[in-house]
């Protein structure tokens, strides 16, 4: 897309007036340098928190003369090209297509470090992550061709699929006893057997019509156990039964809110809430469970809460306290928001969704 037409979709997205969860009520009071979402007069629902390119970043310690003039340890204390989270209480994880690697950020000790796994554990090129319940934590690898299956300790384990099975795998969801791979190269969803490996089923193949994808490139499952799928080059997200049956579309190509240009990660909150990272407009789009477009936030540029080519997203409930800092004094937070940037100054910025509670 030329850059004159993709500056267009996103001051588009920009100037349109968001749909909000709750209704205006009278211009709360809020500090001159916190920026929430909608911006008032509106009663703010999201409030950017802050961002994390590096360690310096978890202690808001500046570089000192040595990472100066020696460059610092980078592969040790920064973030690459971060392209997806998910959180355990204390710890971040992350997907870094620089290093090839997992990066974990140490929210009490303040760190980041890569896992550098080795052995049959090697990452090639580390995709979409998912963490289940019992801390085990699952990677879709482009180049092996496979799902890596890592421990809670952070020890490899096991494998899913082979060159066979699985082409490009970008993504992966886990559900009960089932491990959803997302393949943009199969346009499908590929289901494996989460115990014994064994290959299940596959659901939907090339198309335009329900049930039918072209490159998805992300999934996640909700509280029910529904698949959630980007259909990228479709322009869309589609909703699945964890068998497969069709659910509902969400989303359509187009320049206004609610459309598509370019979508990338999705993510489900407890009230089954949809959250949409686009790529193009630079912003997440919230939609209710039926498909309603509620709100959005973020938007291009390189200011705090801009983003710079987003892609992926992650909820997280359990490490509120690590950030309540950052937050206004009259904002109570019910759970992070985590977006990954694949490039700019900052690389996984951190919101907070939650009520005002000021007046």
């Amino acid at each position: 897309m030329a850059f004159k037409n993709r500056l267009l979709l996103i001051v588009t997205i920009l100037l349109a007036p968001a749909m909000l969860l709750t209704g205006c009520t009278s211009a709360p009071q809020i500090k001159h340098e916190s920026i929430f979402y909608p911006a008032p007069p509106e009663k703010p629902r999201l409030q950017f928190l802050t961002a994390i390119s590096s360690e310096d970043d978890l202690t808001d310690k500046k570089p000192g003369l040595d990472d100066f003039l020696l460059g610092g340890k980078e592969t040790d204390k920064t973030m690459g090209r971060p392209y997806a989270a998910q959180a355990v209480k204390g710890k971040i994880y992350l997907t870094d297509r620089a290093s090839n690697d997992i990066l974990q950020i140490d929210l009490l000790k303040n760190r980041i470090r890569p896992l550098r796994t080795g052995g049959k554990g090697t990452l090639q090129t580390p995709s979409g992550i998912w963490i289940a319940d019992d801390g085990s934590k699952y990677v879709a690898d482009l180049k092996r061709k496979q799902v890596v299956v890592f421990d809670s300790d952070d020890n490899f384990l096991t494998t899913l699929g082979d060159a066979t099975s699985l082409e490009r795998p970008v993504d992966v969801a886990v559900y009960g006893e089932r491990v959803y791979v997302c393949d943009m190269q199969k346009h499908q969803v590929v289901v494996f057997d989460r115990v014994t490996g064994k290959l299940l089923s596959a659901i939907g193949k090339l198309g335009d019509k329900d049930g039918e994808f072209n490159r998805p490139t992300h999934i996640t499952v909700d509280r029910q156990g529904n698949l959630i799928v980007n259909d990228a080059f479709n322009f869309r997200i589609q909703k699945f039964t964890p068998d497969g049956k069709f659910l509902q579309q969400i989303g359509m190509a187009g320049n206004t809110p609610g459309s598509m240009a370019r979508p990338k990660g999705v993510v489900t909150d407890l009230d089954g809430n949809l959250y949409v990272v686009d790529a193009a407009f630079e912003n997440v789009q919230i939609f209710n469970p039926e498909g309603k477009l509620l709100m959005f936030f973020g938007g291009a540029g390189l200011e705090p809460g801009s983003m710079y080519l987003p892609a992926g997203i992650a909820i997280d409930y359990v490490n509120i306290p690590y950030f309540q800092k950052y937050a206004d004094e009259n904002f109570k937070i019910k759970y992070l928001i985590y977006v990954c940037n694949l490039t700019g100054s900052n690389r996984l910025n951190v919101y907070g969704f939650g009520d005002w509670i000021g007046k």
